[in-house]
């Protein structure tokens, strides 16, 4: 395994659209997995998409820390989503605040639906789907958002609330 370089904002890799993942067994794909649980929890990060490490592929890790959930139970540990379909169950929108490996000490509350369903594969090629709510549904979210070429920032409807971590939680 390896540590990768996450490439930060400004990078056009992170503004492309990804393609499908044709084999997720393929060797390649499965050490590009193995690579980016590794970055991501060397980074501390609750996700990453492969287009942050520079591969425009329809795949992302995640995971969902007890310290992220009211409930202990609703943690999730470290998986992988591979073509993910996401869709809002519903209207209902959450503001969350949401931060990004490619923005380093940014910050900002960004509208997301509460409630979604989702869809894909999993590391042996096993469709994987539920409903995620809370803070899984809004990693879900945020982390297809770079797999269609959108950051955050974009997301953004009250720029009063986007800055530097250090100067928002002072």
């Amino acid at each position: 395994m390896a540590l990768l370089k996450i490439a930060r904002m400004g990078n056009p890799v992170l503004h492309q659209v990804a393609q499908a993942v044709s084999d997720p067994k393929a060797p390649e794909i499965q050490s590009l997995i193995a690579d980016m649980m590794e970055t991501m929890a060397d980074a501390r990060g609750a996700g990453l998409a492969a287009p942050q490490v520079h591969q425009l592929l329809r795949l992302f890790v995640y995971h969902v820390p007890t310290n992220r959930v009211a409930n202990p139970e609703d943690a999730l540990l470290p998986r992988v989503l591979i073509n993910p379909e996401i869709t809002p169950v519903g209207d209902e929108m959450i503001i969350c605040s949401e931060g990004c490996l490619s923005i380093p000490g940014l910050r900002a509350d960004v509208p997301r639906y509460a409630r979604v369903r989702y869809s894909g594969l999993d590391e042996n090629g096993d469709v994987v789907e539920g409903e995620a709510t809370g803070f899984h549904a809004n990693v879900l979210q945020h982390e297809n958002d770079h797999l269609n070429g959108i950051l955050y920032p974009q997301r953004i409807t009250d720029f009063n609330r986007f800055g530097y971590v250090e100067e928002i939680f002072r």
